[in-house]
């Protein structure tokens, strides 16, 4: 079952779409996602006019529902996930880093790494303090010596 957010988003990305488009990224980018052909200009609108139709979500809400994008392998999908997070990323707590991580395994491609962990990670990272901010650094750490290629990456991308 779907949400009405996100089932407005998908429909509006596919309508959005270009067959050429979707072959020409889908070739450039891969990493064995599936490609609609929206424009990053027309996913971010997308979460723009989402956010119009249901304004002032909640914490849980927007993490539900970029969870919920996430859900498929679909390039644009994922990167209206990351938009939305982008939009709402002080609402994000400490304990979201838990999402955040799978979602960085999960991207398979610098192209949804770089932005999820620049746009979003770094500035939930930024405003913990204390004992959260103290294990949210252990866990880069870990990302940082580990195998993974998308969370090495973001830890490369959080140092520097």
């Amino acid at each position: 079952m779907t949400t009405p957010a996100a089932d407005f988003i998908d429909r509006t990305l596919r309508a959005e779409g270009d067959e050429l488009r979707a072959s020409a990224d889908a070739e450039r980018i891969g990493g064995g996602l599936r490609f609609y052909g929206a424009s990053v200009g027309a996913v971010r609108g997308t979460v723009r006019d989402a956010g119009r139709r249901h304004p002032e979500p909640t914490h849980d809400e927007v993490t539900a529902l970029a969870a919920e994008l996430w859900s498929e392998p679909v390039f644009e999908r994922r990167l209206a996930a990351i938009v939305l997070l982008q939009g709402h990323v002080s609402m994000l707590r400490g304990n979201d880093l838990t999402r955040l991580e799978q979602f960085l395994r999960d991207a398979r491609v610098s192209e949804l790494v770089e932005p999820l962990a620049s746009d979003v990670v770094r500035p939930l990272l930024d405003r913990l303090e204390g004992a959260e901010a103290a294990r949210a650094h252990g866990i880069v750490d870990r990302w940082a010596a580990g195998t993974e290629p998308g969370l090495r990456r973001a830890a490369s991308l959080l140092r520097a």
